[in-house]
């Protein structure tokens, strides 16, 4: 029969002094806990209030005024050959990006009426099944306005780009050099095993690929914001912004989107801002004079500016059935001659889009405007600094060139 055990009374200490240390070591569990739940309480707060000022963050960069212009596939299948076909979409791509356009949409401005070959292209939206001559001109703009280091994980050989090797390139702030600086980068997340806990590998056009801060699936564009390195170590860490924060955060033009409409009413209804477009701007010789719009008058939050084909905007309009608009003027709330007395009988689409963003510059009024890059580390025009002597030789640096 076993005896029950009895605590035994160490030797030299009362029951007194026993149940002090029993107390003080209760105490001080009860007061680590305590501290631990303080702890916990205030990462728990300062995670909350990252994730606010992330949210507050995010609003602010929805708010940033934007500019979208949509201009017709057709306008491709006018040109007499495929060197021309992309040679005018590198046209449309350069005068979108000088300008600082946010979103280029190409719409199909002649239907179902004629009986034309569809291809399928991925935009914006998903997988869209459009017209060939919008896929083409979509495809091309889209593979201009995509780094040159991920060119070759996007955009595998195909027929529409046969010819992009002539084109211009277009020389935007986020077509990053190895050798640039900036705490904003393009990359793709590439599939590589990376330990619990841990976001995905980048790869940002640098010697080793990014740690950043979110898992997601390989093969996505994303924009990394580049971290500080801690010292000592070697490892590269950002972590994933979205596209627009790069402009609300620096100022800096951040290249655009594309996106495909089937018809003209597509243009307005795929939207991708909540409220839709503010201002919308229709370009025809039947409109109005552009100098009658008034200097830095007309305002907006995201302003759209469409372009007609061959046959002009009226023409988009017989075609879309969707639309019961009998004048095109109506769909938008200004209707613009880009350049009355013109000396040619037509303006082609690619000359249109200069003439109208030269015009509209110091017309156009954004309510939230992105403020004025200052910062550095991107490729920065070649121009001579101010008071340099030209005539001397030995002060001339020729580098920039290069």
């Amino acid at each position: 029969m076993s005896l029950p055990i009895q605590s035994i009374k160490p030797a030299g200490k009362s029951w007194r002094e026993i149940n002090q240390e029993r107390k003080a070591l209760k105490r001080q569990r009860n007061e680590e806990k305590i501290v631990k739940r303080e702890k916990r309480l205030a990462i728990e707060k300062e995670a909350d209030l990252q994730n606010k000022e992330e949210i507050k963050k995010e609003k602010q960069n929805a708010e940033i005024s934007t500019v979208s212009i949509a201009v017709p596939g057709s306008i491709l299948e006018n040109a007499q050959s495929a060197e021309l076909r992309t040679y005018l979409a590198g046209q449309i791509a350069r005068a979108a990006c000088v300008f600082c356009v946010d979103e280029i949409i190409v719409y199909d401005d002649v239907g179902d009426k004629l009986d034309t070959k569809k291809s399928k292209l991925e935009d914006i939206d998903g997988v869209k099944i459009a017209r060939k001559s919008c896929v083409q001109l979509a495809r091309i703009l889209q593979y201009l306005e995509c780094p040159q280091y991920l060119r070759k994980h996007f955009f595998p050989i195909h027929k529409d780009l046969e010819f992009a090797g002539l084109l211009n390139p277009l020389d935007a702030p986020h077509h990053l050099r190895m050798t640039n600086d900036f705490k904003f980068r393009e990359g793709i997340t590439m599939n590589k095993k990376v330990k619990p806990g841990k976001g995905s590998q980048v790869n940002v056009g640098l010697l080793q690929d990014v740690s950043t801060d979110k898992l997601l699936n390989p093969g996505i564009r994303v924009t990394v914001k580049m971290l500080p390195s801690s010292e000592g170590s070697k490892k590269m860490k950002g972590k994933i912004v979205s596209l627009t924060s790069p402009r609300a955060e620096t100022g800096v033009y951040w290249g655009y989107t594309v996106r495909i409409a089937n018809s003209l009413s597509q243009v307005f209804t795929l939207c991708p801002h909540k409220d839709g477009y503010d201002l919308t701007i229709g370009t025809s010789d039947r409109g109005t004079p552009i100098d009658d719009l008034p200097v830095n008058e007309v305002k907006y939050n995201h302003a759209l500016i469409m372009f007609g084909g061959l046959h002009g905007i009226e023409a988009a309009l017989e075609s879309d059935e969707q639309l019961q608009v009998e004048e095109a003027s109506l769909l938008f709330n200004h209707y613009v001659n880009v350049l009355p007395n013109q000396g040619s009988r037509t303006i082609r689409t690619e000359e249109a889009i200069l003439i109208a963003m030269s015009s509209l510059r110091t017309k156009l009024k954004a309510n939230h405007e992105p403020m004025i890059f200052k910062e550095s580390g991107i490729a920065v025009s070649s121009t001579f600094p101010k008071n340099e002597n030209f005539t001397d030789g030995n002060k001339l640096d020729l580098s920039r060139f290069d």
